[in-house]
């Protein structure tokens, strides 16, 4: 079987990073959304949002660099242009938006969608036994679903 530094099947990898890629892109635009957000949000709710979508930029940076990581340690390479972001990219693209509840709702239809992709990824590794990609997914899974539930309460869904 044609393994890989880490041990893991060639093929099966090669699949991971394409996903990885995909999930890099969406996680880009989810991003570039919340950049948006935080710049333009207007209303009752400013203070309380303007600070909210910093936090979830923040944490998407952070998740971008792990996620383009893992591409690497999978000997893979990550996408790094908007116009491949574009190409690969589900999640919506928001423009405009400065209400509170169209902003949270874009919120909450991104997450939904990074969740779809993420649990692709997360049977994906599982069944090619790439612990680290599996461990990662889970994580942000666990975390995009809280974050889900808590921004459905705000909206009162």
């Amino acid at each position: 079987m044609n393994k890989t530094i880490l041990g893991l099947d060639k093929k099966e990898t090669a699949n991971l990073v394409t996903e990885l890629n995909g999930l890099l892109a969406n996680f880009q635009i989810y991003y570039q959304n919340l950049r948006g957000l935080h710049w333009n949000i207007k209303g009752k709710n400013f203070f309380e949002l303007h600070v909210k979508f910093e936090e979830f930029y923040t944490d998407s940076q952070i998740k971008i660099d792990e996620i383009a990581e893992r591409i690497l340690t999978l000997q893979g390479k990550p996408l790094h242009t908007f116009t491949d972001y574009l190409e690969r990219a589900s999640v919506a693209v928001g423009k405009d938006i400065s209400n509170d509840v169209e902003g949270v709702e874009l919120v909450v239809s991104s997450l939904s969608e990074l969740l779809k992709i993420e649990r692709t990824i997360l049977e994906i590794s599982d069944e090619a036994d790439d612990e680290g990609t599996n461990s990662m997914m889970s994580d942000f899974i666990a975390e995009q679903e809280k974050t889900i539930w808590m921004l459905n309460s705000w909206l009162g869904k």
